[in-house]
């Protein structure tokens, strides 16, 4: 494991003694039974994996896209191996050929079909999901080593705001499909090569960058960065969306978060990193929160303002396009007023009320409590929300996009 210090924006000492956090778990042990904080070695593992990354694609992209090789032709390589195995590319580099059979496996630790049942929830969440996700996102940028990555990349800030949200949503959508993630040639498998390729492009370039401290924060992009990733897929909106109606339980909360971590596993990340339950899941996003150091300023700030207003519709729109868009953009806001912590959300100018996307939240609560209670009866009402749910999920992309290409393309250049 790794010997170097812990970067020094991290502040901790077990059990978070004279904070507030701290105060909060003795409050909620002595109440509930319920220790909040996590295992000493595993909060210390949480600082540790700042500085790890994933060796085996940066091989790969080493080796390929700026070896002899090169970009285009590389990613033509990288798609015909997604597509029909790397066993189709009998001259496929070593790196190359190292990274698929990771990919194509499906390790032992991996149970397919708990795996199919976390893909099943998303199904149901969908868009909920996809908003709440992007909200919680927004309640991180408090923090300068998640911040400061997606500021210089350009992927969350301004006017592209919107686009990488739909490349991400394309990418959530296909994982969601019925077995696509075990699935070799799946669009599922080769998005989530193409993402965890663009991350080695970004992660060299913000590290290069003279606005990324390396000694503050550790790697960008690093293995405990997607790790909270992966519980703001899982752990963090099967809690939320409970309180708008998603009853998913406790079965299926362990299943999403057996599906992340597969995901994580096809995206780099040590699954072994991943916790290995809901309540030490739940730990890990309070570990979190009691180590921020708040020091994103004016660059969180940007990013915090960028997402909702990038829904508000164009003004070359049709009538029914604009008065849709407003939807999209009242209930993005909403979201963001639910899920975005109160005392975080005063450190962020220029966020949206979201009052009316809320009450549409709060309005809709009973029939989506009533479709939950019946899907745990009628297997045929569960099958057709999952269909009803998807289908409108993938509506809503297809508008949205319009003529944008979902390219998760990799780069090392960055906007400023």
């Amino acid at each position: 494991m790794v010997t170097r210090p812990r970067p020094t924006a991290f502040t901790w000492r077990p059990g978070y003694p004279g904070t507030a956090h701290g105060r909060v778990r003795e409050a909620v042990l002595r109440a509930a039974g319920f220790d909040l904080a996590p295992r000493d070695d595993l909060a210390a593992d949480y600082f540790d994996r700042l500085w790890l990354t994933d060796p085996l694609a940066e091989r790969f992209v080493d080796e390929v896209y700026y070896g002899d090789i090169g970009f285009e032709r590389g990613k033509q390589m990288l798609e015909q191996a997604a597509r029909d195995g790397i066993d189709s590319m009998p001259d496929a580099p070593a790196s190359m050929r190292a990274l698929f059979d990771e990919l194509e496996a499906v390790p032992e630790w991996a149970d397919v079909e708990e795996i199919e049942r976390g893909a099943a929830v998303w199904r149901r969440w969908a868009y909920d999901m996809g908003a709440m996700g992007n909200a919680g996102t927004i309640d991180t940028y408090t923090e300068a080593w998640l911040a400061v990555p997606l500021s210089l990349s350009g992927g969350y800030a301004g006017a592209s705001a919107l686009n990488r949200y739909l490349e991400t949503s394309r990418w959530w959508i296909e994982c969601a499909q019925p077995y696509a993630v075990t699935t070799v040639g799946s669009m599922a498998k080769l998005l989530s090569i193409k993402v965890r390729v663009m991350h080695v492009s970004v992660r060299r370039g913000v590290a290069n960058h003279p606005e990324w401290d390396e000694a503050k924060w550790g790697k960008p992009i690093s293995q405990s960065a997607q790790m909270l990733t992966l519980l703001g897929g899982s752990v963090a909106p099967g809690l939320a969306l409970f309180g708008i109606g998603h009853l998913s339980s406790p079965a299926e909360l362990r299943a999403v978060l057996e599906f992340n971590r597969y995901l994580g596993y096809l995206l780099g990340v040590d699954p072994q990193l991943c916790p290995a339950t809901v309540a030490d899941g739940v730990r890990m996003l309070f570990h979190f929160d009691a180590t921020r150091s708040l020091d994103s300023g004016d660059v969180g700030s940007e990013l915090a303002a960028s997402f909702v207003p990038s829904f508000e519709p164009q003004p070359d729109w049709s009538l029914r396009d604009k008065i849709r868009g407003h939807f999209h953009l009242q209930l993005q806001a909403g979201f963001s007023r639910l899920y975005i912590l109160p005392w975080n959300r005063k450190r962020f100018d220029g966020l949206p009320g979201g009052w009316l996307g809320t009450g549409y939240l709060l309005a809709r609560l009973p029939i989506i409590v009533g479709v939950e209670l019946a899907r745990r009866v009628f297997p045929s009402v569960d099958a057709a929300w999952q269909r009803r749910r998807t289908e409108a999920w993938r509506a809503w992309l297809d508008w949205q996009t319009r003529d944008n290409e979902h390219s998760f393309k990799p780069t090392t250049q960055m906007r400023r």
